[in-house]
């Protein structure tokens, strides 16, 4: 299965990096074509210009700046998200890809100004999360994302297919023995994928 993975965190030496790699290696592993889309690496402008938003909805003008995410978008089976959770929210730079990466013609269009999605060939969806906070507190503040990929994405894909959701919470007092435990979760998760 080719697997897009998604992963949006500036610092290399981050554990947010290492569970990039092992989710990478994992995939790999399992046989699946990973298509590695480090988006701080790749240097992706996440900002939606004025230009942007006036060609919005005009397919395919809305594309021809970032034409090559689209195809990868395009071309994927599964999609796994490996990011950090800042402010009870994506990184900028991963927001930035949906808002200009997911547009109408490639994520959806719109037919009678109803919603109809582009990505039903992607069967698998995963997402490997880190939290400042502790799953109460996330909790409380209602989790976006977790909400976004158990739902929205989970909706544009497949509605009726498995999410497989892993989030470390608690980085904040996190321990070696806490990140270790988490990156052998994830290997065996996307081993499993």
């Amino acid at each position: 299965m080719r697997v897009l993975l998604l992963h949006s965190h500036p610092v290399e030496e981050s554990y947010g990096a290492a569970l990039h790699k092992t989710t990478r290696e994992a995939l790999a592993r399992a046989g699946h074509t990973v298509d590695d889309c480090n988006l701080y690496a790749e240097g992706f402008d996440p900002v939606m210009s004025r230009h942007d938003r006036i060609v919005y909805h005009d397919y395919p003008e809305n594309m021809k700046l970032v034409s090559s995410y689209c195809d990868r978008l395009l071309a994927a089976e599964a999609l796994v998200i490996v990011t950090p959770v800042w402010n009870f929210g994506f990184p900028a730079m991963l927001k930035g890809y949906f808002d200009r990466v997911w547009v109408p013609g490639i994520s959806f269009e719109l037919v009678d100004g109803k919603v109809q999605s582009r990505l039903r060939h992607i069967q698998k969806l995963g997402a490997v999360l880190t939290y400042g906070a502790t799953p109460f507190r996330a909790f409380v503040a209602g989790n976006p994302p977790k909400k976004i990929v158990k739902r929205v994405l989970r909706a544009q894909i497949n509605p009726w297919s498995t999410v497989t959701f892993l989030a470390h919470y608690d980085m904040n007092r996190s321990t070696d023995q806490t990140r270790a435990a988490f990156l052998d979760k994830v290997r065996t998760r996307m081993e499993a994928f």
